[in-house]
């Protein structure tokens, strides 16, 4: 009887001493699987090994994107090149921002890899935020060298003091666009390829973001769905750091942003998770 009683008195001690070791594992688990499986994913979508195709499209083209602007403004006497080398620099950062994030599920369909990796029993808020905070880095390097490069070549002079506020900016515009970008890739279940949606994305951000035409000068429906979209309170909130206000200043614009941000990730999770659904019930995950 005694060794019985001792028996059934350690089995509760043993199946609570290992349940927070349980829980501790799975959250390494999906610690490797956000940093190192995002990192590996990245890697594998942009060629990192070839400079070739990151160089230009990443690093040049946003600097003739500037420039264009610029030019444009100076001949029709509207704003200054500091409005457009920032506008244009901030907005540019979509391009890896929605590119990448639709990719990382295009890509796998590609190369008929999708099955494989939607069958793992690995957390998928964990597999695709991974997935994505190597794209909010990027987002951010392209738009400050775009920053940097472009207000070099225009002769737009930031002083050191506003460099901390803008480059935090830059992140949380990088940061809400790519939310926007986990939504898109929730239609790659569905469609062969996700490269035109995210060019027209693009351009609906290069209109009513803010880039290039103020707000204020838009018609009050396209005022009103900019800010509804990425990057615009972002921009708005560089702007003003470049024209001297406080951080504390813009703190509004920045929650707003990162709101907005938060909402696009939220829906895009939901979405991966419903289009995943309906494409094993109709076997449609690699139908190209």
């Amino acid at each position: 009887m005694s060794e019985r009683r001792a028996t059934s008195d350690t089995e509760p001690a043993v199946l609570r001493s290992s349940a927070p070791t349980s829980l501790w594992g799975s959250f390494r688990s999906s610690l490797r699987v956000v940093f190192v499986g995002g990192v590996i994913s990245f890697r594998a979508l942009f060629n990192w090994l070839n400079p070739y195709i990151f160089v230009p499209t990443m690093l040049i083209a946003p600097v003739f994107q500037i420039l264009l602007f610029a030019y444009v403004g100076r001949s029709a006497g509207v704003g200054n090149d500091g409005f457009y080398v920032i506008g244009n620099a901030v907005q540019y950062a979509s391009i890896p921002c929605l590119f990448a994030m639709a990719n990382t599920i295009a890509g796998e369909r590609f190369t008929q890899t999708l099955g494989i990796v939607l069958s793992t029993p690995v957390n998928r808020v964990a597999l695709f935020l991974g997935r994505s905070l190597p794209v909010v880095a990027n987002g951010w390097f392209v738009a400050m060298v775009a920053l940097l490069v472009g207000g070099r070549v225009l002769g737009v002079d930031l002083p050191p003091r506003v460099w901390p506020g803008i480059a935090l900016c830059v992140v949380v515009a990088s940061a809400s666009c790519t939310g926007l970008g986990l939504l898109q890739a929730s239609i790659a279940l569905r469609v062969r390829s996700t490269a035109v949606l995210s060019n027209v994305l693009f351009g609906i951000l290069l209109v009513f973001c803010g880039a290039n035409v103020a707000l204020d000068a838009l018609p009050a429906w396209m005022a009103s769905v900019g800010r509804a979209l990425p990057l615009t309170h972002a921009i708005e909130a560089a702007r003003r750091i470049a024209g001297g206000a406080a951080l504390g200043d813009v703190g509004g614009l920045l929650v707003r942003e990162a709101l907005l941000g938060v909402v696009f990730t939220v829906a895009g999770l939901l979405a991966l998770r419903y289009v995943e659904a309906q494409s094993r019930r109709h076997a449609t995950l690699e139908l190209q």
